[in-house]
């Protein structure tokens, strides 16, 4: 027997919409999931150099569960690209004026690096509150366990 290992072609790549929603789990578990469904590795027709993962619209950012001291203790850096210009935030300040980039880096940091990562990044959509802008796509709602 001759059996030849299956590989997918960017032709064939089928996306699904999936609705998330952060207040239901803590913020490593949902990142997890999300990451899974970006890169597609839930699927038996996975490939690792093809992007054939799906849509993921995330909810309630501003609900997003964390535990132990992480609130005051976790630390969001960036720096403005001048001397001397790098910044820090807590969560809880991130939380107040951008909930929605919480979700975004901890699925940046789930991904792999690679050329992919910030294509399926683009396919995440985030919002703070309970309502979004995807009905039309009718994602299918996932529990998070």
């Amino acid at each position: 027997m001759n059996a030849k290992t299956y590989s997918q072609k960017p032709s064939e790549v089928t996306r699904r919409w999936i609705l998330v929603d952060a207040s239901e789990a803590p913020l490593g578990r949902i990142a997890t999931q999300i990451a899974t469904y970006l890169t597609g590795k839930y699927k038996p027709s996975y490939t690792p150099h093809i992007d054939g993962g799906d849509y993921v619209v995330v909810i309630n950012a501003r609900e997003a569960v964390v535990t132990g001291n992480k609130e005051k203790g976790k630390v969001y850096y960036h720096h403005t690209g001048f001397p001397g210009g790098i910044k820090d935030a807590t969560l809880a300040e991130v939380r107040a004026k951008f909930p929605e980039r919480i979700i975004e880096e901890a699925v940046k940091g789930m991904l792999p690096k690679n050329k992919l990562a910030a294509e399926r990044m683009k396919r995440l959509r985030v919002f703070a509150g309970n309502d979004h802008s995807h009905t039309a796509q009718t994602p299918e709602k996932v529990e998070v366990k």
